[in-house]
């Protein structure tokens, strides 16, 4: 059995400020590669408490027209500036993408602050919580570090120079912003139902009951949601603690049974498909005859 702390070790002894896209990269791809993703779909989720941020989503009709491409915008393009970094040519071409597609919303700068926050801190919590051992103090350092680069190139002002201070931020500004609004329920249902068609009926139904345990009380309250009952939080725990477990203890095998395709929506997946057609409609295409290397062949998502 190989050593499951080996990657960790080799990850502590980079500079988590210079080595930042590595070490990045390495944690979320290798290390948890499913935990990571459940992460980030509980701060997709998180932004639909605010009623500023959810309003924008509920008016822009994605989430409940388009919910499942809408998530595999998010993933694509964040993979792409993970897996190559920020400013690599794909990376440049995916920031281009996420700054067409929010430049027609005003969107608030706290609140652009706020969703980048989530994604630095929402997989952090929940690899805390649930995953098969929780993330070093270097790993955490790096996707802050690499977070608040993504954001200086989205043009987001007065991103925090301290990985405790943004975590700062991120608390003070859910205690302010979180509220309930027609608009949180109705986008975070579309969330809710996305999240639970990724399975068959009737399992599908069971991770319906289950997924609001994944939020917390706040949450929960400002998208509307019932207190989950005692026996559905139990099986919860169950179910992300077997997960854990086996994660520990057989990782190559869980890898093969928990992979399935990033992307659901693009015509030639896995085959491939052009950064410059994800996201919304909206957003510029280009004309006929884009460079070959503009065309990727797409990995799968241990999700």
């Amino acid at each position: 059995m190989r050593d499951r702390y080996a990657t960790l070790k080799h990850l502590q002894t980079l500079d988590p400020k210079a080595d930042h896209e590595l070490i990045h990269r390495i944690s979320s791809d290798r290390e948890f590669p499913w935990d990571y993703g459940r992460g980030l779909e509980v701060a997709i989720w998180r932004t639909c408490c605010v009623p500023s941020i959810s309003e924008t989503l509920d008016g822009s009709g994605e989430f409940a027209l388009r919910a499942q491409k809408r998530y595999d915008d998010t993933r694509i393009l964040l993979g792409e500036m993970v897996r190559g970094g920020y400013d690599s040519e794909r990376g440049r071409q995916a920031l281009r993408q996420i700054n067409q597609a929010h430049r027609r919303f005003s969107i608030d700068n706290d609140d652009m602050l706020y969703v980048l926050s989530t994604f630095v801190f929402e997989p952090i919590r929940w690899i805390d919580r649930w995953a098969w051992r929780r993330v070093s103090e270097t790993e955490r350092l790096a996707a802050f570090y690499f977070y608040t680069e993504v954001g200086r190139r989205m043009n987001i002002r007065d991103l925090p120079t301290d990985v405790d201070a943004f975590e700062r931020f991120n608390r003070d500004y859910e205690k302010e912003r979180f509220r309930t609004a027609p608009s949180n329920e109705r986008v975070g249902g579309h969330i809710l139902r996305l999240y639970a068609s990724w399975y068959p009926r009737p399992v599908s139904d069971v991770v319906a009951a289950t997924l609001p345990c994944r939020l917390d009380r706040a949450a929960r309250d400002a998208l509307g949601m019932r207190e989950p009952a005692g026996w559905v939080r139990g099986l919860n725990v169950l179910g992300l603690r077997g997960h854990a477990a086996a994660e520990r203890l057989a990782p190559d095998l869980m890898a093969r049974l928990m992979t399935r395709p990033t992307a659901r929506t693009y015509p030639g997946y896995p085959r491939g498909y052009r950064i410059s057609d994800i996201g919304p409609d909206h957003v510029t295409r280009p004309t006929a005859g884009a460079r070959p290397e503009q065309v990727m062949t797409a990995g799968n998502d241990h999700s």
